[in-house]
């Protein structure tokens, strides 16, 4: 084949990296354009289209190529208004990429994108059927969107487009990285601690231990940064921040837990931050005796008014909130020079008296140490400036809002924790080389020649503060909050950074806690909180969340008491940091090839370590608060882990099942087996799970919690419609057993026959050490009416197990196993309901739009009418059906079909253990008595022997089940086995076989050898001969059956064995028809003759 237009590929400027060609049938070759003729390179590949490119007419759609687009025609010049690649008409087509002539698309990152994403439409590429099956010749191309699949795009979303466009001409608002993250994280994390408390925890650990604290905070805050950084650039961010992280990183338990407390948490959060910013209100109030009414009254008047303020700006919208904060910022950065701009500025009596100097180097190396006082330690102190560091997720709790979270989250949150780190070290080194821990604030405390002074920094400089050892004083690093207000240059500037720091703080609180909370309810974790998931406007604003979190807000407000609630809000935070962590380090450890984070400068022992750190400060700030929120997030946890919400986010939890899963069983390779260890690994022939919920019920009674069991099915007929259905039905089928608490996996095979698809589930079913051991299936009930080739396969399965090595379990039971007519009764009485139920609802509402009519309705009674009479055909032919099916609806197989789910009575479990087979015949009884439902039973043993030995026969078995532990209530040694079988017993047997005897020894040799060519199944003379001793024995155990058994709630029955090549099918299916007729539920059991049981411990 020939790479098309090959020059205007590699020397066209303007050309795509990535050539992508129509190819249209039904052109002729003098319509190739000029271009094209004896420009193709040498032939460097073959494919299949070889022969038939040379008959088509070549375009190539490249940009700026209009040119060509208009030569394109299709039917003459018609052309249609769309195009899809998989639309069937009248002429072919397909794509060339690279001049290869082939339906696989160049790779698009529109492939990959979610249903429904709001960043681009999400294609579909051609499925592997499409591209492996035979090209089909009647796919056609419209000319209204070759370009758009030139490109490899779709017309499937182009509504979803349209929209899309309508939706940025309105004003989409994004945020970049410095107004969305930056700004925020640092407006949130300079809080009041910064302008108010920052001095007094310079004062009492000093500067070095100062810095420490600061950094170790830093270390906490950073650890998570670097997490949360590597977890938000592990795939697109949606809105939700905190809690987005953490449910799509640990799952939706360790998510929905943590993202209710830390919306609540923000929520509390607003609230304290406007009564910090009420408190320093009414404190300028009293100074200028302005108090409406009193302290407290006035901080919750202060507070409401100021609560309803931030109310409105953020409901205005993200982007009046943005400009709010751009304000507040400035304002908070002007406050912070001012107070370094102070520290130079040449001090006077009155800020000597109060202990300010300018910075001297006396005052640094006395502050320099440690000086705690009134119980205060070191991380007393920690625990009181922690929470000034918090805030580092205030960007990204609005990430749905951000332009590109990937890049903007790391860093914005990054840079705004190294910023403010240097602010808050510089702040306090600052303080601390210019202020004395203690001053009087009396300008007459000079020293006069010839005092004694104390020593310290303040004597050097001409001041004696030494009363202070011996009174309280009011002024200094360890007695005055406002020291930052006093060395500043302009004071009222540190109120305005204040007021700043507290309303932005609040702010960023208000607007995190609904986006958060919206993103929870949208995700449906909790059933009851859907009504909050719903957003307005054109940033999908969460409005009913904005009062809910105002209403919050308002309730803490006028309590006023939030030094209880406080170090909870604390811990809430670090409860969050904790879990990110610990999301960044489990998605690290469980090695998933989807955790490809783009923000490389993690580690996951780190994270672990942060994750640690996190918990271990949650106790420092406060022990008893600390355990309250590990109290509410377990019992939050363990909510959503019962309740179990349909999501799969592909968390690191589902990649570390797997990886333990995997290296369970790797480590179990390495484990010989032991005969103690044995339990039966079932494989049972349930086909789909539902239609014979009997065997599946046997099975798992004696697999759950004990052994492995897989449920198989073996599709047969056309291979491409049996992988269509098999492939389809797969998830659904897995989902019946985990829906039905069945503890089983399902597997299914297409093959050529029933026989091969088995023999393939026997060879290559299981893992390693979890293979099946023993194949389970049911008596083939219709083996007398079945096709031979049928009774062949049956029978050949047991042969290839044995062959195979394992065990066989046979269940019968009267009725059979196959409810597969009765579900589809079912199905068809389902859809006629829900047509009636549809019937019934067309007719209310047409009753009630005539209702609102009024007189109109009058004069379409008629219609109405109308209506009603074929309500009541309908529910007549309902009623009709139902009725007839009534017959049908075989209900004793049903029951049938549930019986083993019911708890068994009183009874027995007779076991007819005739042959050794390694004590599998005994082994699965015992395990049946552990069980809930059989629990009641009691095993009585069946077996042979001489009738001068009964007793001692009788003591040797009850020697082995004692040794073996098995407790029993009876042993009966039956001495009458070989006997012949009565009369009619054995006619019954000869009437039975009679349709399958070939009867060659009535027949001359010519005849008897061209039967057996004709019918090799049937059942010869000679070996009826040659069995009938066998023959006799299994058609005696029946009465013997009948009389020892009848009454049992369950016979287990050692199976007997044919020879392979010496017993027929006919003959051997016979043998078990007449073994376990006319009983109750009969499990025919064989070993693969190796030890199940020992009796050495």
């Amino acid at each position: 084949m020939s790479m098309n237009n090959a020059p205007n590929v590699f020397l066209d400027p303007n050309a795509n990296r990535f050539q992508v060609n129509i190819i249209n049938e039904d052109q002729d070759n003098n319509e190739t354009t000029q271009e094209d003729v004896g420009s193709d390179p040498p032939h460097y590949e073959e494919t299949s289209f070889t022969d038939e490119t040379h008959n088509r007419l070549r375009i190539s759609y490249k940009p700026g190529k209009r040119e060509l687009y208009d030569n394109f025609r299709q039917n003459g010049e018609k052309t249609e208004a769309s195009l899809h690649p998989y639309d069937t008409h009248s002429k072919m087509y397909y794509l060339q990429t690279f001049g290869h002539n082939t339906m696989d698309p160049v790779p698009k990152i529109d492939y990959y994108r979610n249903t429904g994403s709001v960043s681009g439409n999400k294609l579909s590429r051609p499925s592997l059927l499409e591209i492996h099956e035979q090209l089909a010749k009647n796919i056609a191309v419209s000319t209204g969107s070759v370009e758009r699949v030139a490109n490899g795009e779709s017309t499937a979303g182009d509504e979803t487009a349209v929209s899309k466009e309508e939706e940025n001409k309105t004003g989409f608002v994004k945020f970049g990285w410095v107004k969305g993250v930056l700004v925020r994280c640092m407006l949130n994390i300079w809080g009041v601690m910064l302008f108010i408390r920052l001095s007094w925890i310079v004062g009492q650990a000093g500067i070095g231990l100062g810095v420490i604290i600061i950094l170790l905070a830093t270390m906490v805050t950073s650890i998570t940064g670097l997490s949360t950084s590597a977890i938000a650039t592990n795939g697109f961010v949606r809105g939700g921040g905190a809690y987005y992280l953490i449910s799509r990183s640990l799952g939706p338990e360790f998510g929905g837990s943590i993202g209710l407390i830390f919306a609540f948490a923000n929520a509390v959060a607003v609230a304290m931050y406007v009564v910090g910013f009420a408190e320093t209100v009414v404190e300028l109030l009293k100074e200028s005796d302005s108090l409406m009414v009193d302290d407290s009254n006035d901080i919750r008047i202060i507070g409401t008014i100021t609560v309803v303020c931030l109310l409105g700006i953020s409901v205005a919208g993200m982007e009046w909130e943005a400009k709010a904060q751009v304000i507040l910022l400035i304002v908070l950065l002007v406050a912070i020079a001012n107070f370094f701009i102070g520290t130079v500025i040449p001090t006077n009596t009155e800020k000597k008296a109060r202990g300010f100097f300018n910075y001297q180097g006396s005052i640094f190396a006395e502050n320099f140490g440690p000086d705690f006082r009134s119980g205060e330690g070191f991380f007393s102190v920690f625990a009181i400036f922690f929470p000034a560091a918090t805030g580092i997720l205030a960007g990204a709790n609005i990430s749905g809002d951000l332009k590109d979270p990937q890049s903007a989250i790391p860093q914005g949150t990054m840079l705004a924790i190294l910023i403010t780190t240097i602010a808050y070290i510089a702040v306090a080194i600052c303080v601390g080389s210019c202020v004395v821990r203690d001053a009087t604030g009396s300008v007459n405390d000079t020293i006069v020649p010839g005092m004694n002074c104390n020593g310290s920094s303040a004597c050097g400089l001409g001041y004696d503060f030494s009363r202070c050892t011996s009174q309280p004083c009011d002024y200094g690093l360890m007695n005055n909050f406002q020291v930052m207000s006093m060395v500043s240059g302009f004071g009222p500037l540190i109120t305005a950074g204040i007021f700043s720091a507290t309303l932005s703080s609040a702010l960023a609180s208000l607007v995190s806690a609904p986006k958060v909370f919206q993103a929870l309810c949208k995700d449906n974790v909790y059933k009851g909180l859907e009504f909050f998931a719903k957003g307005y406007g054109k940033n999908n604003e969460p409005i009913r969340g904005y009062v809910l979190t105002f209403a919050i807000a308002m309730a803490f407000i006028l309590i006023a008491e939030l030094n209880t609630i406080a170090p909870i809000i604390s811990n809430f935070f670090l409860a969050s940091y904790a879990l990110i962590n610990f999301s960044c380090f489990h998605a690290s450890y469980a090695k998933s090839p989807g955790w490809r984070p783009a923000f490389r400068y993690y580690n996951m022992w780190v994270s672990l370590f942060g994750a640690l750190l996190c918990c271990g400060v949650m106790f420092v700030i406060n022990w008893w608060a600390a355990l309250i929120t590990y109290a509410i997030e377990l019992f939050l946890y363990i909510y959503v882990t019962y309740k179990k919400p349909e999501v799969n986010w592909g968390s690191s939890t589902q990649a570390l099942y797997f990886v333990n899963a995997l290296d369970s069983a790797l480590a179990l390779t390495t484990v010989e087996e032991h005969v103690k260890n044995f339990r039966p690994q079932c494989l049972a022939l349930t086909g789909a799970p539902m239609v014979r919920p009997a065997l599946l019920d046997m099975t798992h009674t004696f697999t759950k919690n004990n052994g492995l069991c897989i449920c198989c099915e073996v599709y047969t007929g056309p291979r491409k419609l049996c992988v269509k259905e098999m492939n389809s039905g797969m998830e659904k089928k897995q989902a019946w057993l985990t829906k039905n608490k069945r503890k089983a996996f399902y597997a299914a095979v297409a093959a050529d026959s029933f026989r091969d698809g088995v023999k393939s589930l026997l060879q290559a079913s299981g893992l390693g050490r979890m293979k099946p051991n023993t194949l389970v299936i049911g008596f083939k009930k219709d083996w007398r009416s079945a096709p031979a080739t049928q009774v062949e396969n049956y029978v050949g399965i047991i042969h290839d197990a044995f062959d195979f090595e394992l065990g066989v379990i046979i269940i019968r039971i009267s009725q059979g196993f196959d409810i597969s007519q009765v579900l589809q009764v079912q199905e068809e009485l389902e859809k006629l309901e829900q047509e009636r139920l549809a019937l019934e609802a067309t007719i209310k509402e047409n009753d009630f739009e005539e209702g609102k009519r009024g007189i109109c309705g009058f004069f379409k009674k008629a219609s109405s009418l109308n209506i009603s009479k074929h309500e009541t055909k309908k529910e007549s032919t309902i009623n009709t059906i139902q009725s007839m099916h009534v017959g049908e609806f075989n209900q004793r197989l049903l029951e049938a079909s549930t019986q083993f789910k019911k708890k068994q009575g009183k009874g027995t479990i007779d076991i007819w253990w005739l042959f050794d087979d390694g004590g599998l015949t005994i082994l699965i009884p015992y395990i049946l008595t552990l069980r809930k439902k059989w629990k009641n039973c009691k095993l009585r043993i069946f077996t042979g022997g001489k009738v001068n030995r009964i007793e001692e026969e009788k003591l040797v078995m009850a020697s082995l089940l004692s040794k073996f532990r098995i407790k029993f209530a009876d042993i009966n040694i039956i001495c009458d086995i070989n006997i012949k079988p009565n009369k009619e017993s054995w006619k019954f047997f000869e009437e039975m076989i009679e349709p399958y005897r070939l009867h060659e020894s009535c027949k001359d040799l010519t005849t008897a050898e061209k039967l057996k060519r004709e019918a090799p199944w049937k059942i010869t003379d000679a070996e009826l001969e040659a069995f009938k001793e066998k023959s006799y024995r299994q058609v005696r155990l029946n009465e013997l059956l009948q009389e020892h058994s009848r009454a049992a709630n369950l016979i287990v029955l050692s199976l007997p064995v044919a020879r392979k090549g010496a017993v027929s099918d006919y003959l051997y299916m016979a043998w078990l028809e007449i073994l376990s007729k006319n009983l109750p539920p009969v499990l025919m059991v064989r070993g693969n003759h190796k030890n199940v049981l020992t009796f050495y411990s």
